[in-house]
């Protein structure tokens, strides 16, 4: 009798467990759906057509340069972290500045940023170079006070002086505040996280886990491609934050604080999801702490479904697949 229930209960496992194992053709059109919706990660940045080796270095040395800001302690890898793993994030809901005031909105990540069509979360500047000047001079973020002072500031340490002439031939002078985004934006472009993701789309159809598959696919069925697509599955459209149900912070209108227009409230660019396991917590506030709160929230306010723990847990379960291989450790 014993025997019988052990059998039986085995038979039951391995008839549960076959029910997450995805057949080799299911897999195969699996791919050919994705590809119809993602794009694999391309070599080269958009833009990096002139970025010379000694620009890429001079923007790298801005990157992490903490003279940029007014009291000399911040830098763009304050918010932007490199370090140790991080994401191109601080992992906080909102980044202090130079004088540890809190800024209004979640830092996005810097990884793979030049393929979004806009910067920022309410795209007011439009690829990174722009992106770059803003935040020199923000009052909350870096703080210095206008485009004059922040060359000056660069342009008597001796180092820069060679810098710049060796990275910029051709500009007189060579330090010029457009220059100093042009060679962090040059650094910027560099920083591209190929994941195992792009292995599968690249046709390595062993590259995802049976968990990840079915949550490819659960992630294509319940239809989060409609505004996550393309090469970072995001980072393109701007969407309103509540389509469906409303969000519960309001205080922070989106777009239309830039515009004043009231079609634009609550509307904020979509988030690229590449990395998203890396960059918690969510959203343009911060305020939400896991990816499977993130996942479950996006779900009730843009789409109007409340998800199943299951469906929760295969779309996270595809969304790690996004990380890139060097930070997957």
């Amino acid at each position: 009798m014993k025997t019988i229930i052990c059998l039986f209960i085995t038979g039951l496992l391995l008839s549960v467990n076959s029910s997450f194992v995805m057949a080799a053709e299911d897999v195969d059109r699996l791919l050919k759906s994705a590809l119809r919706v993602f794009n694999p990660l391309p070599e080269k940045m958009p833009g990096s057509e002139n970025d010379t080796a000694e620009r890429i270095a001079l923007g790298k040395k801005l990157f992490f340069e903490t003279r940029l800001s007014i009291n000399n302690t911040q830098s763009c890898a304050s918010c932007h972290r490199l370090d140790d793993g991080f994401a191109g994030v601080d992992n906080l809901p909102t980044s202090p500045g130079a004088r540890g005031e809190p800024g209004t909105r979640n830092s996005p990540t810097v990884l793979n940023a030049g393929w979004q069509r806009t910067q920022f979360w309410d795209g007011r500047a439009e690829n990174l170079v722009e992106q770059a000047k803003g935040p020199i001079l923000n009052p909350i973020e870096m703080a210095m006070p206008d485009e004059q002072a922040v060359v000056k500031k660069i342009q008597d340490i001796k180092e820069y002086q060679d810098a710049f002439v060796t990275a910029f031939p051709k500009s007189k002078p060579a330090v010029t505040y457009h220059n100093i985004a042009e060679a962090i934006a040059a650094f910027e472009r560099t920083l591209i996280t190929p994941s195992r993701f792009d292995d599968f789309l690249n046709g390595d159809t062993k590259a995802l886990t049976q968990l990840e598959l079915q949550g490819l696919k659960t992630f294509i069925k319940l239809d989060c491609k409609q505004c996550h697509d393309g090469v970072l599955l995001g980072g393109e459209a701007f969407e309103k934050l509540g389509k469906k149900n409303p969000y519960d912070n309001q205080s922070d209108q989106g777009m239309y604080a830039l515009t004043k227009d009231n079609d634009d409230r609550m509307f904020f660019k979509v988030s690229a999801l590449r990395n998203v396991a890396l960059t918690a917590p969510y959203f343009h506030d911060g305020k939400l702490v896991t990816l499977s709160e993130a996942v479950r929230s996006m779900a009730w306010l843009q789409l109007d479904m409340k998800l199943t723990d299951q469906q929760v847990d295969e779309v996270t379960g595809f969304l790690r697949s996004l990380t890139d291989k060097s930070r997957e450790k």
